[in-house]
Formats: C-alpha cells, sequence, structure tokens
C-alpha cells in the first residue's frame, strides 16, 4: 500500500502526520486507534526519530497504513480538515549532492565529462540549514542575478553504514523525496581565488532547498530510476525528464559515497537534475515567479520567489 509520512504544523506544534492518498492522519491519533484495536506499535514522535530507528519502525509504519481503512471505518480516526501547513519532513543531518549527473544537462551546462569508465560522481555538500517545506517563500539574495532552479529526486538514509555494495545499496534507503537545488550561478564562481568553483556560497543560501512534501518509503517505490520528474516555473514546463537519465544511479552514488564517509540514518542525496535548467535556456527566477517540482509516485512542491528585502 502506498503511503508516506509528513510533517505538519498545526497550532504552533509540528507533528508527524501519515499520509494515503490525498488524505493525511495525526500519526498519533492512528498509533493510538490501532492499539486500541489490538496492533502492538511503538511511539512515534517525529519524523526524524522515526529515521533514526527505521529499520524497526518501517514495517510498523506500513502495517499502520494497511490498518488505516478499518480504523477510519470504524470511526476511530478522521483525517486532518484543515488548518494545518506542511512543513519539511524532517531536517537532514547532512545534504549531500551530486552535480552534472545527466548527460543531456551537462551538456547544456557545457560540462565536458571524462567518459564514464574513467570518471566517478561528483559530489558536494549543501547546508542543511537551506531546506524549506513546500507554500513558503525562496529568497533571493542581493548579490545573485542567475537564480536558477533543478529538480531533483532525493534520497533519504535509514541505516548507518560504510561501503556499502551497489548490489546491496537500496537496503540502506528509507524513503525518497522531491528536491529542489536552487542555485545562484553568478555566485557559484570566484575571480578573487585561484579556486573558480564556490559551490557552497552558490548553493547554499538559506531557502535554497525546497524540500517535500513528504517522505515515501523505499517499498512504495519498485523502480525510482523510472520516476518522471518535472518543474513549472509559472505553469510553464521547463523540466521534463526520468531518473532512467542518471550517469551514476542511485545505487552508485550510495556506494560512492559510503566508501569516503559513514552515511547516517537522515543523510539526503540529492542525486542531480535532468536538463531544462534555467542557465541552460538563458532564462532565470525573478521575484514574483512561482515553482512546482512535481515527482511522480511522491508529489510535488510549490515555491514563490521573493526579493532579500534588505
Amino acid at each position: 500500500m502506498w503511503h508516506a509520512i509528513a510533517t505538519v504544523e498545526q497550532a504552533g506544534q509540528a507533528r508527524p502526520a501519515l499520509v494515503l492518498g490525498e488524505e493525511l492522519f495525526d500519526l498519533a491519533g492512528v498509533v493510538q486507534a490501532a492499539r486500541g484495536a489490538g496492533l502492538a506499535v511503538g511511539e512515534m514522535i517525529s519524523v526524524a526519530a522515526l529515521l533514526q530507528s527505521w529499520e524497526s519502525q518501517a514495517g510498523q509504519l506500513r502495517a499502520l497504513a494497511e490498518a488505516v481503512p478499518g480504523l477510519r471505518a470504524a470511526g476511530a480516526i478522521q483525517p486532518l480538515q484543515g488548518g494545518y501547513t506542511l512543513a519539511v519532513p524532517f531536517v537532514p543531518g547532512r545534504i549531500f549532492a551530486t552535480a552534472s549527473n545527466y548527460y543531456e544537462h551537462a551538456a547544456e551546462m557545457g560540462t565536458e565529462l571524462a567518459p564514464r569508465t574513467e570518471s566517478s560522481p561528483y559530489c558536494f555538500m549543501k547546508a542543511e540549514s537551506s531546506v524549506t517545506a513546500t507554500e513558503t517563500d525562496v529568497v533571493m539574495p542581493d548579490g545573485t542575478e542567475k537564480l536558477d532552479w533543478e529538480v531533483e529526486l532525493a534520497v533519504v538514509i535509514g541505516r548507518t553504514c560504510k561501503d556499502v555494495p551497489v548490489e546491496r545499496a537500496y537496503e540502506v534507503i528509507a524513503g525518497y523525496t522531491v528536491f529542489n537545488d536552487i542555485s545562484a550561478r553568478d555566485l557559484n564562481r570566484r575571480t578573487d581565488y585561484p579556486f573558480k568553483h564556490d559551490w557552497f556560497r552558490g548553493k547554499s543560501f538559506d531557502t535554497f532547498g525546497p524540500m517535500g512534501p513528504w517522505i515515501v518509503p523505499r517499498d512504495c517505490i519498485a523502480e525510482p530510476q523510472k520516476l518522471r520528474m518535472r518543474l513549472q516555473v509559472n505553469g510553464d514546463v521547463m523540466q521534463d525528464g526520468t531518473a532512467e537519465g542518471m550517469i551514476f544511479n542511485i545505487a552508485e552514488q550510495i556506494a560512492y559515497l559510503s566508501s569516503i564517509l559513514t552515511l547516517k540514518p537522515g543523510d539526503l542525496i540529492a542525486t542531480g537534475t535532468p536538463d531544462g535548467v534555467g542557465m541552460g535556456r538563458g532564462v532565470y527566477l525573478k521575484p514574483g515567479d512561482e515553482m512546482v517540482a512535481s515527482i511522480d509516485r511522491i508529489g510535488s512542491i510549490r515555491n514563490k520567489v521573493v526579493a532579500s528585502g534588505r
């Protein structure tokens, strides 16, 4: 059964929610009702806590999702009726991002790639403080004139792991979410140092990581490499591709990163973007523009660009 986990804010409090179809249910309420029906489940106080013990919690979460129709029919639970907003599902411990990971995107950016057999994923880190929820504003810094979008399939790690072989990489995944890797292209480059690229500055401003709307568990998506992703700006489709276009697939990225460092529950990997970004088109975001980033089987996030106001 397809389900997801979200974080909602209501009356000044944040709490986890279970998502089924178009409806959200207070997770604590579902747990309480399920216990009353004889289902043995533990406490589920936050999405972050779920991820920290994902291996034991994933099965319980699935059992709760399967119990929801019966509990609802019995009047034990009801979906949330409004008065809430979707927050970021959780704040990642670390954000790893993979650059130029689609051949067509590399071509539109003028990136010369070595043969795949002679290279490995090019990964960088993006500040976790950049994340922002759907329906929130992306703040355009005063110092950029080339603000850009990048829809990406994000992988959430659910197990502490090191040196993960490619063939076992999916075992360490908790789930998937939508990520929009906002980039200030003109701040990605520097002339005041011999180091010409500054990925941190160009991609780590506050609000430069729209994320959500929720996390879909790994077992709910049989073939993530076939997921279709799109990004619209003011209703116009800018990006439309599938994860099949990756140069290094999800498993290879996990294997590469875990060969360098220990991955931990709550780490997030933004796996690259297909072609259609603003820099490739010569069109950039401006205050008032609205972006909608979508991935099939996961959902959509909507964010508006605003001036910094400084």
